[in-house]
């Protein structure tokens, strides 16, 4: 039970679980907002708007931050490994989703001419998984937003 109790007085680790959890949330809503669609999917899926790597990582930082002051080994480490997972969703995986979608097109495209002689043993590829620049920046903002949220909610 002491355990427990650990986790769920963890401030930091709340903060971005929250940030995290919020912004699959507004992520949906906003995917329903265009869509007319409800994606459950879109509650752990990658990709879109805002950028749930951003939020949580930005939350974590923030968090440590205001918690351990923005001296800290804590807040230091945190806000490189933001930096990091920031430059990775916006280049590296949103890359990876702009091949994934070429990809898909070129096995259409196959497909559609000789149907007979192509099969493929693999299903669509996953396109939407990285994230735009603002994607990126609306997660960041958020995850910042929800770290005082929280902060509000623990100690105030």
């Amino acid at each position: 039970m002491e355990y427990i109790d650990g986790i769920l007085s963890n401030y930091v680790l709340i903060a971005a679980v929250l940030g995290w959890a919020s912004a699959q949330v507004i992520k949906t809503i906003i995917d329903f907002g265009f869509t007319k669609e409800l994606k459950l999917e879109r509650l752990v899926g990658s990709g879109g708007m805002p950028s749930c790597h951003s939020a949580t990582v930005c939350a974590l930082a923030t968090a440590c931050g205001i918690f351990y002051g923005v001296e800290s080994a804590a807040f230091a480490i945190s806000a490189i490994f933001a930096i990091v997972v920031m430059y990775d969703a916006r280049g590296v995986r949103r890359e990876t989703g702009n091949q994934a979608e070429v990809l898909n097109q070129i096995m259409t495209f196959l497909h559609a001419k000789n149907p007979e002689e192509i099969k493929f043993n693999q299903e669509k590829l996953k396109e939407l998984i990285g994230h735009t620049p603002l994607q990126v920046c609306m997660g960041a903002i958020w995850g910042v937003i929800s770290a005082f949220i929280t902060y509000n909610l623990f100690y105030i």
